[in-house]
């Protein structure tokens, strides 16, 4: 399939190209709302990276089958952000995700896996003696086995600053928590402190890259529902809030760097602190000069300054006005992505959501300019799941598609590779736009940050993308 017939009309620069699998056989308070509410741990060590791994690695699934799984559950976590905008008046976290990070707890200490998730903020994990248990991978922790569990009092700050807190009724002045993720998952349990190992891949607490941190602030779970939790052992949270890992520890700086769908056999990174501030200098200038030697006008990577929303603390929002495609500004509204007074919409980047969704009258513009632009049959079989898919005609190892631009507050582009919103399958004769439509909030997810290096400055309150081959990292 030639260019020209594909694309007469449209100039070389509006388009990109996108490679086709040819083989598809793998098979809440005030005080909630800062970082800086809760004393800081200050950890002796200059920062660790973590291995994610994505949940459905190693099953034996299709691109498209690994899409739709992540689509329906982004679909179950759209619904508990799209009842935050119903709810305004108290925060909602997301609550599930797609990566897995190792780590290990207590003394000895004992490894697992828990979600990764920037929507929320509380670290917790399930603990015994459990009346409602999820099955996990890996026992359950028991503090009795640990010689630094050590419950906190419902005067401390930690227990302040939970959305929903209450002193024992057993009269020991622990704090009980409750922490709801929009639906009917949440976790209910005692907060403790506990040390906790990070860096080492194998999770068990004594490799090489291993570093032990002591009395980091979570939740020990003992009454723990949600279809979304079974994939790991809890969850750490990265959110902007003070319980969050990051912000329990004061770090300046972290990021992920998330490898593409096609593979799941390539590894996805987590930067914590120093580890996160080394790989952004590094990567920029290894980016820049690659760049600069491709092309003089080469785009390298965009900083953005986050939004705070006071009704959503956790969220890192981002300031886009508008979406280009093929060269063609949509006649979006800028203020469609703004936040209301009362903390509704606006749009967040998020890792646990696979595809990006828009508000809806925004997505039917980027849908209707696709559908122009592209020049294919659109297909209506609905087998994807995805709302926009066109029919390949037969043999076709790749297809030129529109150039997806994301203008932001300041005149920051994200110009985004081909492969991070059109997801194609040369066997099953589709490509489909890996985006889809929402109510009042709208969510950049996963497949658009695919091979970027995603930058959370949280001193500057800036958030960048830097092009990456992330499995290189």
């Amino acid at each position: 399939m030639g260019s020209a017939s594909l694309r007469n009309s449209l100039l070389l620069s509006t388009l990109v190209v996108v490679v086709l699998a040819l083989v598809a056989s793998f098979s809440v308070p005030a005080l909630a709302t800062s970082r800086q509410a809760l004393r800081r741990i200050e950890p002796e060590h200059t920062g660790f990276k973590v291995v994610l791994k994505h949940i459905d690695s190693g099953k034996n699934l299709t691109k498209f089958e690994r899409l739709q799984r992540g689509i329906a559950r982004g679909q179950h976590r759209l619904q508990k952000l799209s009842k935050t905008e119903m709810e305004a008046e108290s925060p909602i976290h997301a609550g599930n995700g797609e990566f897995l990070m190792q780590l290990a707890i207590g003394t000895p200490a004992e490894g697992f896996s828990a979600i990764m998730d920037t929507g929320s903020d509380l670290i917790w994990t399930q603990c015994e003696p459990c009346s409602q248990c999820f099955h996990q991978p890996t026992p359950i922790f028991n503090p009795r086995n640990s010689s630094t569990f050590a419950t906190l009092s419902c005067s401390s700050q930690t227990c302040q600053a939970l959305p929903s807190a209450t002193c024992s009724v057993r009269g020991d002045g622990s704090c009980e928590y409750f922490y709801s993720y929009g639906d009917y998952s949440y976790t209910q349990g005692v907060m403790a402190t506990e040390t906790f190992t990070f860096g080492d891949s194998s999770g068990d607490g004594h490799g090489q890259d291993a570093i032990s941190i002591s009395k980091v602030a979570f939740g020990c779970g003992k009454d723990n529902e949600g279809g979304g939790f079974s994939q790991g052992a809890g969850l750490v949270g990265l959110g902007r809030g003070p319980l969050s890992l990051v912000s329990q520890f004061g770090v300046p700086e972290f990021s992920y760097c998330l490898t593409s769908i096609d593979d799941d056999s390539k590894i996805s990174r987590l930067f914590i602190g120093r580890q996160a501030i080394n790989i952004t200098t590094t990567t920029t200038t290894t980016t820049a000069a690659a760049a600069a030697a491709a092309s003089p006008t080469a785009t390298t990577s965009i900083t953005i300054p986050l939004i705070q929303n006071p009704s959503q603390p956790s969220f890192y929002y981002l300031p886009l006005q508008g979406i280009s495609v093929g060269g063609t500004r949509l006649p979006i509204n800028p203020s469609t992505f703004s936040l209301g007074d009362d903390g509704s919409g606006g749009l967040i980047i998020d890792s646990g959501t696979t595809i990006t969704n828009l508000e809806e009258s925004a997505f039917e513009s980027v849908r209707r300019e696709f559908i122009f632009q592209t020049k294919l049959p659109v297909d209506s079989s609905g087998w994807s799941g995805l709302d926009l898919c066109f029919t390949l005609p037969s043999g076709t190892t790749q297809v030129e598609v529109p150039r997806l631009v994301l203008h932001f507050e300041g005149g920051s582009d994200l110009d985004l590779p081909g492969n991070n919103y059109m997801i194609g399958d040369s066997t099953l004769g589709l490509i489909c736009l890996a985006m889809g439509a929402s109510t009042g909030i709208s969510i950049l997810g996963n497949v658009q940050q695919q091979n970027m290096l995603v930058v959370h400055d949280l001193e500057k309150e800036t958030l960048s993308f830097i092009p990456t081959q992330c499995d290189q990292l």
